[in-house]
């Protein structure tokens, strides 16, 4: 798993410079979205783009050693979950899922009143 060290550089900024920076500075200054950097503090196994890693790097005047971290699975205490994003569209399985969500859709009002004048 790669575990991002983004609270560590964070800390160490604010060491060095005598200041306290938030996070939203940080967002400000890089373009990533506070929620994004959130993520990246909080999710186990997040997915952050290169361009991000880039502008952390950037901020932070660092290596990407410095940014994120490989922890080997069998050091975690807990196993990362492993997340789906749903069914393959145009399965079965897709189809059944829209219909909880959304209930099985029949033609409209309109249209029914179309088809019978025709």
């Amino acid at each position: 798993m790669i575990r991002f060290r983004l609270g560590e550089l964070l800390a160490d900024l604010n060491f060095r410079t005598g200041q306290r920076i938030e996070w939203q500075h940080v967002a400000e200054a890089t373009g990533i979205h506070r929620s994004t950097l959130s993520k990246m503090l909080n999710t186990r196994g997040y997915n952050a783009t290169t361009n991000n890693i880039e502008l952390l790097c950037r901020f932070f005047s660092c290596q990407v050693g410095d940014v994120m971290q490989y922890v080997p699975d069998e050091q975690l205490a807990a196993p990362v979950p492993r997340t789906s994003k749903g069914a393959k569209p145009g399965t079965a399985a897709a189809k059944a899922g829209a219909d909880v969500r959304y209930g099985k859709r029949t033609a409209s009002p309109r249209a029914e009143r179309k088809n019978a004048a025709d």
